[in-house]
């Protein structure tokens, strides 16, 4: 039985920075994705990066340079360090977990069956 849990949301001010982890228990593939995904009030889960086992990361083009996604499988847990926070980066932040399918890892919804049940980031 796989877990995501997130943590490291709460609230900041504009141009501040956090931190959210993912710590994962359970069996999961030795080749495996992991990503972030957010969803705003009154808008659609999107993606905002994934990583491979090798640490290879894909971010989508609005965090890019702000975001970094990281992991450590040796303690099991994968990071989002977020800088310069704005106000549209406001939502609920999940983490998520799938087998590798292709080359690359990519915050596309459908590549992850895990999900954590998200930690809250209000920028304002």
């Amino acid at each position: 039985h796989v877990q995501l849990v997130e943590s490291g949301g709460g609230p900041v001010e504009a141009g501040g920075s956090l931190r959210l982890s993912c710590a994962v228990s359970g069996n999961l593939h030795s080749d495996y994705c992991m990503g972030w995904f957010r969803q705003a009030p009154g808008k659609e889960r999107e993606g905002v990066a994934a990583i491979d086992s090798a640490g290879s990361p894909t971010y989508t083009y609005s965090v890019e340079g702000r975001f970094t996604i990281s992991r450590d499988d040796a303690k099991n847990t994968m990071y989002l360090q977020m800088n310069n926070l704005q106000p549209e980066d406001t939502a609920m932040y999940y983490c998520a977990a799938g087998p590798r399918i292709e080359r690359a890892c990519r915050p596309l919804q459908d590549r992850f069956g895990y999900w954590g049940r998200g930690t809250q980031v209000t920028v304002s």
